[in-house]
């Protein structure tokens, strides 16, 4: 409870949203939509993107995991959102801010102490499949909740009041350069409010977070029967 409450402090955020809107790509550009994902396989509209979150999101799509709800696929390893709606059209990409630490599990009790009491080691974005909505922090401001138990949330960046100039490092660096969070999730202001809040307002939507330490079919079991 303690860290859920340090995420208010910190100014955690999230929000409402539009209808039929153009898809945002990481370059900041906009794109026109285009018809519903093919059966079967993934379209990224040429985005740059692994081989772990191409075969994900064909996962998704062939059977139909997310329940035709919207869903957001997070690869760790390349420091990237991709948010796709409910019928698996990709609407957005940006690179993203995330957990310090190397791995893929939460430290147990993290979501109930402090801040300043999770050591660095322990600042883990945790792999998984989770079901993510909305939600206010105490100061009223909106989130992504994606895990409650361990604080875990997608959010605007903030950058003022930090000496970590997290709105610099989205710019392009290594991927090495966006490991600084305490586990959550940052992604640039108009993404967020442009695509996140778009796809996943008044819905629980499906977030999968990419392992870096694990094999991938171990979170999502049955995805190397589906490749």
């Amino acid at each position: 409870m303690l860290r859920r409450l340090a995420l208010a402090t910190l100014g955690v955020l999230c929000l409402e949203a539009l209808s039929a809107r153009p898809v945002y790509a990481s370059d900041g550009s906009w794109a026109a939509g285009g018809p519903p994902a093919a059966t079967g396989s993934a379209d990224f509209l040429g985005e740059s993107a692994s081989d772990d979150a191409r075969e994900t999101a064909s996962w998704v799509i062939r059977t139909g995991d997310n329940q035709g709800r919207p869903f957001i696929i997070v690869d760790k390893k390349d420091t990237k959102v991709f948010v796709f709606d409910g019928r698996a059209n990709l609407r957005g990409a940006t690179t993203a801010l995330l957990g310090l630490a190397v791995g893929d599990d939460s430290a147990p009790g993290v979501g109930d102490r402090k801040l300043s009491q999770i050591r660095p080691e322990e600042r883990t974005t945790p792999a998984g499949r989770f079901d993510a909505s909305f939600g206010l922090n105490l100061a009223g401001q909106d989130i992504l909740w994606i895990d409650y138990d361990s604080a875990l949330a997608l959010h605007r960046v903030l950058d003022a009041g930090t000496s970590q100039h997290r709105l610099e490092r989205l710019a392009p660096r290594s991927a090495l350069s966006r490991r600084i969070t305490f586990g959550c999730i940052n992604v640039p202001v108009k993404f967020y409010e442009d695509v996140v809040q778009a796809e996943f307002q008044g819905t629980v939507g499906v977030v999968y977070i990419l392992p870096e330490t694990k094999p991938i079919h171990e979170v999502f079991p049955g995805q190397l029967a589906g490749r």
